[in-house]
């Protein structure tokens, strides 16, 4: 099939599950992963400048899932983060999950920018709808110090201390390091406000 064919296609596929921009179950979707990756990186930042990557990995180990968890409980809805290359297996990606983050990489591929890689969708489960929408994230480069191909020492060994099975490392600036995710149930009438 023709490139240009296909890249329409995986651009109007990117497209279709945000045919309702004005949905305001977008908004708050967007608004959180918003929250949790700037309440991630401001403590990340603090903790490297502090103490280096070896810190950071420290207050990732042990903040990051609080902080989703506060935001979740305050916005009714669930945060997280989840990759394809995990270095938590609590963050491992479910089957959608998993499909959203391929096609994100295929669209990547395709020529469009990390992070204008988005999707929504409306999906059935056993426990009725629910409303699940992922955004990418990109590598920027001071991710490079934990999660890049040059580690130092210390850093590597602290990582096989808390991640022994970690795959979250190999990465290059503008890389898609993995994506914020959200999910609320479709019956929920309430969205917290930002």
């Amino acid at each position: 099939m023709n490139r240009l064919i296909v890249m329409t296609l995986l651009l109007a596929g990117a497209s279709a599950g945000l045919a309702d921009t004005a949905d305001p179950r977008l908004a708050a979707s967007r608004a959180a992963a918003q929250e949790l990756g700037g309440a991630l990186k401001s403590v990340l930042l603090s903790a490297m400048q502090a103490g280096g990557p070896v810190a950071a990995i420290g207050v990732c180990n042990t903040k990051a899932a609080q902080i989703a968890g506060a935001i979740s409980t305050r916005r009714g809805i669930d945060v997280g983060r989840t990759a394809l290359k995990v270095r938590n297996p609590a963050n491992a990606p479910d089957s959608w999950e998993r499909g959203v983050l391929e096609r994100f990489a295929q669209e990547q591929a395709s020529g469009v920018a990390v992070d204008k890689l988005e999707y929504a969708e409306t999906v059935t489960t056993d426990n009725g709808s629910v409303y699940r929408y992922m955004k990418a994230i990109p590598t920027a480069e001071m991710c490079l110090a934990c999660h890049g191909s040059n580690l130092a020492p210390a850093l590597t060994e602290r990582l096989a201390e808390l991640y022994p099975q970690d795959q979250a490392t190999g990465f290059a600036v503008g890389d898609i390091r993995g994506a914020f995710t959200i999910s609320f149930p479709e019956q929920s009438d309430t969205i917290a406000a930002e």
